[in-house]
């Protein structure tokens, strides 16, 4: 469970609020008399509730303002995770299958088991499947591959069976943010959050998903671009949505990235063969001195619409589209939506032929 409960620790701070409370009560045979504690998975892992374990018996109490993913951390033993709310909860098991550990009591604990059966296995075949990549030779990785983006589809197929049954329960959510990196599609992952019932949607990690899914949408395909204005090499304000009906390359790029001039002749071999078809290019530069700018683009011949406020990395359009690294593109459609991105070599030059046609 250690990979896919990483993106607990995106979740914000619990804060709790006086309600009924929990009460968990412990009967594991063979550990050490002493300290039990209950706390979050963040990494302070703030203690939420204490008491002391004897003859392997403890109680735990305490409230959270809604069921929530927690350690249950029983002296030196590995921590356990607990789905707790506000309700009794039984513990039980042995020291020596600590794993197996029996919780009972919590429906939502009882969500989080059914979600363990079905994704734990399919997890493992697909670390398994990673760790086989990064040895076998290029012979190998194509087949490999093939049966990689199997299981990716098979896990979320599972999402989706999961929250089409679990629209009411505080795990659904869970279970969206800990898979979210294996469904590249945040508007399908937005689909499934409003699927969900309105108390699980206005609950504490309810919202934190909300706000994962704002941010994850910023440049996705499927999604409007975001206008922006900067000036061109002359001065001018050159707004994106002036390009409004045609195809544009919105062209991350900067004249002291050399992957970016290596690739711009294939940007301008692509641009001299589409641009009387609906398409252009729109460059966005991250120079910091003008002239080095203007040079490039002499040089390299980019003899489309070029625009950059020459603050570097802080260049305002490559912050609002969140981007890292350069060369970066996105590809955005006479409507303005965003329809392919990340675009190089011939894989540009294909994308345009299914689009506007290659004769």
């Amino acid at each position: 469970m250690k990979n896919i409960l990483i993106a607990l620790l995106l979740l914000p701070a619990f804060v709790f609020a006086q309600t009924k409370g929990f009460t968990i009560k412990g009967k594991v045979s063979g550990i050490a008399d002493g300290e039990v504690k209950l706390t979050s998975t963040q990494d302070a892992h703030q203690v939420l509730a204490t008491g002391q374990a004897k003859g392997g018996e403890f109680t735990l109490q305490g409230t959270v303002p809604e069921p929530s993913l927690l350690w249950l951390v029983m002296g030196a033993e590995q921590p356990i995770y607990i789905y707790v709310e506000n309700t009794e909860i039984k513990v039980t098991g042995t020291k020596q299958d600590i794993k197996k550990i029996k919780i009972e009591g919590s429906s939502s604990q009882k969500d989080f088991d059914e979600f363990q059966s079905t994704f734990n296995p399919l997890i493992g075949e697909l670390n398994g499947f990673a760790a086989q990549l990064q040895q076998a030779g290029e012979s190998k990785k194509e087949k490999l591959m093939v049966q990689y983006d199997s299981v990716v589809s098979q896990i979320n197929k599972e999402v989706g069976n999961y929250v089409a049954n679990k629209k009411s329960s505080y795990v659904a959510p869970f279970v969206l943010f800990v898979t979210a990196q294996l469904n590249p599609n945040p508007t399908q992952l937005e689909q499934y959050y409003n699927s969900l019932d309105a108390p699980i949607r206005i609950s504490n990690i309810g919202k934190s998903l909300s706000e994962f899914i704002a941010y994850s949408k910023v440049g996705s395909i499927g999604t409007p671009a975001l206008e922006f204005t900067q000036n061109d090499t002359a001065g001018n304000a050159v707004s994106l949505s002036s390009f409004k009906g045609k195809y544009v390359l919105v062209d991350f790029w900067a004249s002291w990235c050399r992957p970016c001039r290596a690739e711009n002749p294939n940007v301008v071999k692509v641009y001299n063969k589409f641009k009387n078809k609906n398409f252009t290019v729109l460059g966005v530069s991250l120079d910091q001195e003008k002239a080095a700018w203007v040079k490039a683009i002499e040089k390299d011949k980019l003899t489309w619409t070029h625009v950059s406020d020459l603050q570097q990395w802080n260049n305002a359009v490559a912050q609002l589209y969140r981007v890292q690294s350069i060369p970066q593109n996105f590809l955005i459609d006479p409507k303005g939506n965003i329809v392919a991105k990340d675009l190089r070599g011939e894989d540009l030059e294909k994308k345009l032929c299914e689009l506007l046609g290659c004769n």
